[in-house]
Formats: structure tokens, sequence, C-alpha cells
């Protein structure tokens, strides 16, 4: 049996030590968000946040978990509230097949969270090892920007 947080709630599996922790939140805890791209923890589909840390969890036994706490897509959001990423992306119209939006997001997310803010350059080198078949990096950059706006804004009306 292994214990950790899933988006802010106590879970316990019994899938074995070795299995992916991808697999186990897709189709133990069905949440579908995070994506299989690659297998091999290149493309960043799959990523989630451990312990607030960008992870490829493609490749990372769900046993390394025990007793730390998992954030996937669908725990970005905070009370009903967009993540300024996500809600950057929607505003700047980022996704066309959507595929690697949600590891893009979750790497933006987490860089966001330790660099409140990135230079272009330094979002660019965040975002270089995720993947997007369609070529939106363009956006995805434009999107990560204007999410430290977004970010601010919140931040200063609460």
């Amino acid at each position: 049996m292994i214990t950790f947080k899933l988006n802010g709630q106590t879970v316990t599996t019994e899938d074995p030590n070795d299995t992916p922790l991808l697999w186990v939140v897709r189709d133990t805890f069905k949440l579908k968000g995070s994506k299989y791209g690659c297998g091999a923890g290149l493309c960043g589909a799959c990523t989630m946040h451990i312990d607030g840390q960008s992870v490829r969890t493609c490749t990372l036994p769900v046993g390394s978990v025990e007793g730390k706490s998992i954030t996937t897509i669908e725990g970005l959001a905070d009370d009903g509230q967009l993540h300024p990423v996500q809600q950057a992306w929607i505003s700047n119209s980022v996704p066309q097949c959507g595929y690697c939006q949600s590891g893009q997001i979750m790497t933006a997310a987490a860089l966001l969270d330790n660099n409140p803010s990135p230079s272009p350059d330094e979002v660019e080198t965040a975002l270089a090892g995720n993947l997007c078949r369609c070529g939106c990096y363009p956006r995805i950059k434009e999107a990560v920007l204007a999410a430290v706006k977004v970010k601010d804004m919140l931040e200063s009306a609460s």
C-alpha cells in the first residue's frame, strides 16, 4: 500500500511499487488530464507537481511518492479559480491540438511558483524540454509571460 496526497486529498493505492505514477493517476484514480506521450520522460506530456516541483511521471515509480503531495492539472485551480497560467492559456488561445497542454501548463505553473517574474529567456529555458507537435511555442511563451501579469493582478486584488 502506498499513501500520498493527490490534489489535496490523501489517497492509497495497492498498485505495484514500480508502476509509473502516470498510470496510477490515470487508471486507478481516473484523472485523465496528464497525458502519455513518449514513455521515456522526454516530452513532458505527463508532467505533474510533486511537492511543488515539476516532474515527468511516465517513468516515475509510484513507490517513490509515498507520503508526498502530487498535483495534477485537475488540481491546479484553487476553489474553482483557474490558475493564472490556465487563464492566460485561454486568453491567449494557446492550444491547437491540446495534447501537450497539461504538461506545458504544469511546467509553467512550477516555473512561476519558483520565479514569479521570469524573463523571456528563462521561460524558454524552463519549457525547452516540453514538446509541442503543433509548434505553438510562440503562443506558449506569450501566455506564460501574460500569466505573470494575471498572477500579479490576482495577488493585488486579494
